[in-house]
């Protein structure tokens, strides 16, 4: 399983921020593009800017946290960063110290300390998952092999390692226990459920681990770099572990409604390449309870998909199977479940932004 592709942004500095170069924020503003949801912070005249110039910040950083005067380590450092993505995550860091006094530089190292871990993990997932492509180029280890795609990965960690010692020993800890779960989440999908383990469950405690705890990271560091109320920080990690699972499920029955242009990958990816998903994981409780639509849906999945007809078929049938509609409704729970839990938060277009991301993330099929 990979995690969903991200792309960039920024806040307006003070202090020492103030004292780089300038920014011509309305050139970098042309090139960004925010994901859905986040419309709100475009419109809000002072929050607007403030979030562009800090993620035009963080992009800056980013590059110069990941050049090498190595050739090659430079180059397949490069390599994703330039392919673009989302930025979801620091985006989510910037946004949440808006709780507090989101002009302290700290924050936007924060932001790119969460991006970085995020992208060492995707060179590590490529090669597991063996993707061909990332962010619509091809990925890291399909040019330069397994190894180096492997070492690209853990020499991103360490730079973000590096940045984040520089934040205090609390950010090191966070990252660190997030680093873990990112490790546990990835080791547990990979040998599957224990025999006495609902995969289901078994399911959910893995994204919550690959995709929920990175997410929920990058809110608490925001607060905690800007300064805000500390009783904000446990709000947005319970905040950023149901819209990450949220997330990764929509991703899932996206995988099996054909929406190709608005997931960026081909309809039946993970289906082809055997990865387990929720719809695929409650059709077969439905076979095991007596279904048997899904009994024989499930010899062409297990079956051999290499061919497009196949797929397609495949596709189509999980498609149309109650378990896909079922799936939705689990994703839009937990989605439901992160809006809840900010209730706490005082009203403002920070909780409205977090509020209507977390209903974008499983209204990509609309």
């Amino acid at each position: 399983m990979t995690n969903p592709a991200d792309h960039s942004w920024t806040h307006a500095g003070h202090g020492p921020a103030d004292t780089e170069p300038s920014l011509n924020t309305s050139a970098i503003a042309t090139g960004l593009q925010l994901p859905a949801g986040f419309a709100a912070i475009a419109e809000d005249p002072e929050l607007g800017p403030a979030i562009t110039n800090n993620l035009a910040r963080v992009e800056k950083k980013l590059r110069e946290a990941i050049a090498n005067s190595d050739p090659l380590a430079d180059a397949t450092s490069r390599h994703l960063v330039e392919a673009g993505g989302k930025r979801i995550r620091p985006l989510l860091t910037l946004l949440c110290a808006h709780l507090g006094d989101a002009s302290l530089p700290a924050v936007v190292q924060a932001a790119v300390v969460v991006e970085l871990t995020h992208l060492a993990t995707l060179y590590h997932d490529d090669v597991m998952d063996s993707a061909p492509f990332r962010r619509g180029a091809p990925t890291a280890h399909e040019v330069w092999g397994n190894s180096v795609a492997v070492l690209t990965g853990d020499l991103i960690f360490a730079r973000a390692s590096i940045l984040v010692s520089e934040l205090g020993s609390r950010a090191l800890g966070i990252q660190a226990r997030t680093f873990e779960r990112l490790c546990l989440g990835q080791l547990h999908e990979t040998v599957g459920p224990r025999p006495d383990e609902d995969p289901v469950e078994h399911y959910l405690s893995v994204i919550a681990d690959k995709t929920g705890s990175l997410v929920a990271a990058s809110g608490q560091l925001g607060a905690i770099f800007a300064q805000a109320d500390p009783a904000y920080e446990e709000v947005l990690v319970e905040y950023g572990e149901k819209v990450g699972v949220a997330f990764q499920l929509a991703d899932d029955v996206i995988d099996v409604t054909g929406i190709k242009v608005k997931s960026g990958k081909s309809p039946g990816t993970d289906l082809r390449e055997g990865v387990p998903t929720l719809p695929v994981l409650l059709l077969r409780k439905a076979a095991e309870n007596g279904d048997q639509p899904a009994v024989e849906l499930l010899k062409l999945i297990d079956g051999d998909l290499t061919s497009d007809e196949a797929l397609a078929a495949a596709v189509e049938g999980l498609r149309e199977h109650p378990v896909t509609a079922e799936s939705w409704v689990v994703a839009r729970r937990w989605a439901d479940e992160a809006i809840a839990a900010l209730a706490p938060l005082p009203e403002g277009v920070v909780k409205s932004s977090l509020s209507n991301f977390a209903l974008a993330v499983v209204d990509r099929a609309s």
